[in-house]
């Protein structure tokens, strides 16, 4: 499956309620398909918080991402949904304060796939501040506007609070799912021997659906 053909099976197999490893085993595992926070974080009442992690260079985001545009599409509106740019090494932090001046500027959805494409397409080198710029620029942006919002107070105030939720988690890598400041889940966790990327990133998100539906019932 490729992805541009993201088939209508796969699409089946993503909606909530569907047959597959949550229903057929009846419902994942804690520690083998999730993991669960000692400590439940806040989040918004009367709302169930998804979260994904993510790093713009990380190969195995990219491949997951397909999946989630779609996945995303089907949530309920009882979900709210977001993107959470980690930053756990020194280099990464350029890419993480893209996706925070994107958003800063309410353009994050919009090039979100063309941010992905300059990585892991045109395999660009964006290493640094001056690379990111000129992407930005390179995509239309307004080079001014984009450049003070890249380097704002605001935006380092949101790296801060990135990777301090990143931390809490616990998470020991990227993409990755929280769900209801109180679960998480990932394509390498639930993933077996043999499976393709995509294999493993549907089968995390069944089985964020049944993390969904735990959060909504209030199950421990």
């Amino acid at each position: 499956m490729n992805r541009r053909d993201f088939s209508a099976l796969g699409l089946s197999a993503l909606a909530l309620g569907s047959a597959g490893l949550a229903q057929a085993q009846g419902g994942p595992i804690e520690g083998k398909h999730f993991k669960r926070l000692a400590s439940p974080l806040p989040t918004t009442p009367g709302k169930i918080e998804v979260t994904e992690f993510f790093w713009y260079g990380c190969p195995h985001c990219y491949a997951l991402e397909p999946m989630l545009q779609e996945w995303v599409k089907q949530l309920p509106p009882d979900v709210v949904f977001r993107r959470v740019h980690v930053g756990f090494r020194p280099n990464i932090k350029p890419h993480q304060k893209l996706f925070y001046a994107l958003d800063g500027l309410g353009k994050a959805e919009e090039y979100h796939q063309r941010v992905f494409a300059a990585f892991h397409q045109q395999r660009l080198e964006l290493d640094d501040d001056k690379a990111i710029i000129a992407l930005a620029t390179k995509m239309g942006l307004d080079t001014a506007k984009f450049t003070a919002m890249y380097n704002s107070f605001g935006i380092e105030s949101k790296l801060l609070q990135a990777n301090k939720l990143f931390e809490a988690y616990n998470m020991d890598g990227v993409p990755a799912i929280a769900i209801g400041g109180r679960f998480w889940t990932s394509p390498s966790m639930v993933g077996e021997r043999g499976m393709t990327e995509q294999e493993q990133g549907m089968r995390a998100l069944q089985v964020a659906n049944s993390l969904i539906q735990r959060a909504r019932s209030s199950k421990p």
